[in-house]
């Protein structure tokens, strides 16, 4: 199976992470199309500098579809469609998004600059990512009668962000990062599925696949399944296995559960919001609210990252969470009942520039140490 092994310059111990990846798709298909692609790629391109790039093609894409779609109606009948070249571009970004994500790791051992700053700059975007990937996907099939309600793309998209921390989650017990199955499957697949869009149109998902089951139905499924079936039974697999080998690095329930904890306050807090909204926020401002979440999501998977990188203990709550519960409950009390939407904006650009300065924080104080380093002739691949 395909393995990377990274060293850090933080100590003079050696510092490793192994990922295993073990989708047949990886290894057979997507492994030796990067392995060609990473040779094109000149050596002086830092590896970061790809990460970043792949992640700001899915920004893009959303921000294109926002323009377009901003409330998901557009895949709707009588509504105003999405030009098919938005989705040839969608297709496109989304696939080299996915390229460069699967090209920088390979990049880096390629040029000898594997570091843990890599780890979490790859890693933390990936988490925000998630948001991104899924609002852009929702805009196939849309809301309405011929597409997936917004609550149910909320719980949805939960389910997106369920799976990629249950990754994490076994690296944080486990010292080993399982890549789930269903990143790499979700990936192409929808690729795929925005260029047949885009030659077919929106109305082809309208008609049912057999009988009453229609494509919006399989989108679910494909979601859900790929939690239920492949990687949460697989994650539960290697951390059992783990504790037969007697390698668990955390030995108590208590503390191998801990990154759980915050995530479910986060997932609590905004049910709450949208089953208590005094305007039913989620069907005003779907894209807002999914933004909010999904950003608000990659900040505590941020820190979860940071402790297994530094082998530390994992906080049972992040700070945000804090005055997020002191905005949800002053909205389902009513008090701001005529601002939630102002509310709602306020809040998710706090919860934007709160992750964006936690995220440049973390790489300026990462960066220090490696200046320090290089200063007394220390490079980061040789410690």
């Amino acid at each position: 199976l395909p393995q990377c092994v990274y060293f850090s310059p933080l100590s003079n111990q050696g510092y490793h992470i192994y990922a295993v990846d073990s989708n047949p798709l990886s290894i057979y298909i997507m492994h030796p199309f990067w392995n060609s692609v990473v040779k094109i790629l000149p050596t002086w391109l830092a590896p970061n500098l790809i990460t970043l790039t792949g992640f700001m093609f899915l920004v893009l894409t959303f921000s294109l579809l926002s323009f377009y779609d901003f409330d998901f109606y557009a895949s709707g009948e009588g509504h105003t469609h999405v030009p098919s070249w938005v989705w040839i571009v969608a297709g496109l970004f989304n696939f080299l998004a996915y390229t460069l994500d699967g090209v920088d790791g390979k990049q880096a051992r390629r040029t000898n600059s594997s570091t843990p700053l890599g780890e979490l700059f790859d890693h933390g975007l990936d988490s925000w990512a998630c948001v991104f990937f899924v609002a852009t996907a929702y805009s196939v099939f849309g809301r309405g009668e011929t597409g997936v309600s917004v609550v149910t793309l909320y719980y949805l998209l939960w389910v997106v962000l369920f799976s990629f921390i249950l990754s994490h989650w076994e690296k944080y017990n486990t010292g080993i990062l399982f890549l789930p199955w269903g990143y790499d499957i979700s990936e192409v697949t929808i690729s795929i599925v925005y260029i047949v869009t885009a030659v077919v149109g929106v109305e082809t998902w309208y008609k049912p696949v057999i009988g009453n089951i229609h494509y919006r139905n399989l989108f679910t499924v494909l979601i859900v399944g790929c939690l239920f079936v492949v990687t949460l039974p697989m994650s539960l697999y290697n951390v059992f296995k783990a504790y037969r080998n007697n390698t668990l690095k955390h030995s108590s329930v208590y503390e191998a559960l801990l990154p759980f904890f915050s995530p479910v306050l986060l997932f609590v807090l905004s049910t709450l919001w949208i089953s208590l909204s005094p305007t039913d926020i989620i069907e005003k401002q779907p894209r807002i609210f999914y933004l909010m979440v999904g950003t608000a999501f990659s900040n505590v998977t941020c820190k979860l990252i940071v402790c297994q990188m530094s082998n530390t203990r994992c906080k049972p709550l992040s700070l945000l969470l804090l005055p997020m519960t002191a905005v949800v409950l002053l909205v389902i009390s009513g008090t701001l009942q005529n601002g939630e939407i102002t509310v709602l904006y306020i809040w998710t650009a706090i919860v934007l520039l709160t992750h964006i300065h936690y995220g440049v924080s973390v790489v300026k104080q990462l960066s220090d140490h490696f200046n320090i380093y290089e200063k007394i002739g220390l490079k980061a691949a040789e410690v």
